[in-house]
């Protein structure tokens, strides 16, 4: 039994190891493409600075009732971040580390803890996260 115990034990660290690399390697990909956005004039998208976010600093962040932009980012709000656009939605954003890079920010499905606002154009607002935040 403590044998049985000890494989599945094994079993679970290799995956949790395995899974850790391809994330982390995943992301040093990423990491190592990631450049800022360049507006084109060809091209319905359209670039710009975003300076307006929610910031877990922010009691409005955790109101379920505020459709507002939000960031989760070690950074908060203090280095650059540029965004781009289509027809009134942000769907892209990058965001600088303190060397001034650019990396990727993750949307995620939804703007949570937002409750409301999913259902409009393209998702509605949305709450970006600092890779491997």
């Amino acid at each position: 039994m403590g044998s049985a115990r000890s494989r599945k034990g094994l079993r679970a660290g290799v995956i949790a190891v395995l899974a850790g690399g391809a994330v982390l390697g995943g992301a040093g990909v990423a990491a190592a493409q990631d450049e800022w956005p360049v507006p084109r004039p060809d091209s319905p998208v359209y670039v710009f600075e975003a300076d307006h976010w929610l910031t877990p600093d922010n009691p409005a962040y955790w109101n379920p009732l505020v459709n507002e932009p939000r960031l989760t980012s070690p950074f908060g709000t203090s280095t650059r971040i540029v965004c781009q656009g289509f027809h009134g939605v942000t769907t892209a954003c990058w965001q600088a580390d303190l060397e001034g890079r650019p990396h990727k920010l993750e949307r995620l499905p939804a703007n949570l803890p937002n409750v409301t606002g999913s259902s409009a154009p393209g998702g509605g607002v949305g709450h970006f996260v600092y890779p491997v935040f």
